[in-house]
């Protein structure tokens, strides 16, 4: 039963946004490097990549649809902010 709600989440994420996803997943097995990668792929920058996954990872949907991939990048995404203020506090 859990995974047929899993799965209806999944209907409501778009083909791109499951492709973001897709790629995050596996751009290491990648022979090129990640920014021409996202380029070649979805035709955006990095930074423009970047700002869409961090606002895609907030998303239901996308956690519904790659939950280890969701919950890694928003701890890492965690790690980093905390990081960058552990920074300016000590400045």
């Amino acid at each position: 039963m859990s995974e047929a709600l899993s799965f209806t989440g999944a209907v409501d994420l778009s083909e791109r946004d499951a492709a973001i996803l897709d790629f995050e997943d596996r751009w290491f097995t990648n022979a090129v490097p990640k920014e021409q990668a996202i380029m070649e792929h979805f035709s955006l920058s990095s930074a423009r990549y970047y700002q869409h996954l961090n606002e895609l990872i907030d998303t239901p949907e996308a956690l519904g649809y790659k939950p280890l991939l969701v919950k890694r990048l928003r701890r890492m995404r965690s790690q980093r902010q905390a990081a960058r203020s552990a920074r300016r506090l000590h400045s």
